[in-house]
């Protein structure tokens, strides 16, 4: 059996046991030119779980991100979310259906505040017409106080209230990481795709970082699906893992058993031959 059939095999066994998906991808693919960037890659999320993708530079890891979110049109494969073919959606409808994302390299307006950041992140919930945000009216008025209610209760949840009113642009990377985590959750989403979380972290910031995961999940009841190089941190936050090797799935099983696998040593540091 190969390494790719071995997945299957376990998602199928998942299935049997009664698992529930509400996230899944099947067999999904991308070419560049002629390279298959991702190839066959299978995996399924369970709700209220972190799910994270490893894999040496060039695996393949942020292209499936960049698949699910619809940047990139995949060659071949299905994408469901919540029993939703996501195949064919504009890339604006992810965040409407409760899918949320940070980037490896930060994504926020420097020249705006924490708040102002966060507040664009409530963007999907606004429901007024224009004329009615023209005019200010009363329904608009107690929306505006939903949304600030609603971005107030994540900077008192990730500890942000010091920055509330600073321009992102002059403060430290660390603590913008956290901020561009925070604007994901003003989202409000029921799945949350975090790519390289702790990239540029010192080891005090990325002790933090595990720790506002694990309240993602545990305190927001959100499923994250996360892309990780720290070993050490998908170690302490990820329920199971999928390990990537040049766009197609190697193992995939509990952080255990995905590190201790021939084949991710064999990817990570070369066979002995």
């Amino acid at each position: 059996m190969t390494s790719n059939d071995a997945v299957r095999e376990r998602s199928r066994e998942e299935q049997a046991t009664g698992s529930t998906a509400f996230f899944e991808v099947e067999n999904l693919g991308i070419r560049f030119g002629g390279v298959r960037a991702v190839d066959g890659v299978s995996f399924a999320l369970r709700p209220g779980e972190v799910f994270t993708i490893i894999g040496p530079n060039g695996a393949g890891k942020t292209t499936i991100f960049n698949l699910i979110g619809l940047i990139y049109p995949a060659s071949s494969g299905r994408i469901w979310f919540d029993g939703r073919d996501l195949t064919g959606l504009a890339p604006h409808r992810i965040a409407e259906l409760g899918i949320a994302r940070t980037f490896q390299n930060i994504e926020l307006f420097e020249h705006a505040t924490v708040l102002q950041n966060l507040l664009i992140g409530r963007h999907r919930h606004r429901r007024s017409a224009l004329w009615q945000e023209l005019l200010f009216t009363p329904g608009v008025r107690r929306a505006e106080l939903a949304q600030r209610e609603a971005v107030e209760k994540v900077i008192d949840f990730l500890d942000l209230a010091h920055y509330r009113d600073s321009l992102v642009g002059g403060l430290p990377y660390g603590v913008r990481k956290v901020i561009e985590l925070a604007r994901a959750l003003a989202t409000e989403p029921r799945l949350l795709l975090l790519d390289e979380p702790s990239s540029g972290l010192n080891p005090e910031e990325t002790d933090d970082m595990a720790f506002w995961i694990e309240d993602i999940k545990n305190d927001l009841g959100v499923t994250v699906l996360m892309v990780e190089h720290d070993m050490s941190l998908v170690a302490r936050v990820s329920d199971r893992v999928l390990a990537l090797n040049e766009g197609r799935p190697i193992a995939q099983g509990t952080p255990a058993e995905v590190q201790s696998h021939p084949a991710v040593i064999e990817a990570y540091l070369g066979s002995e031959d």
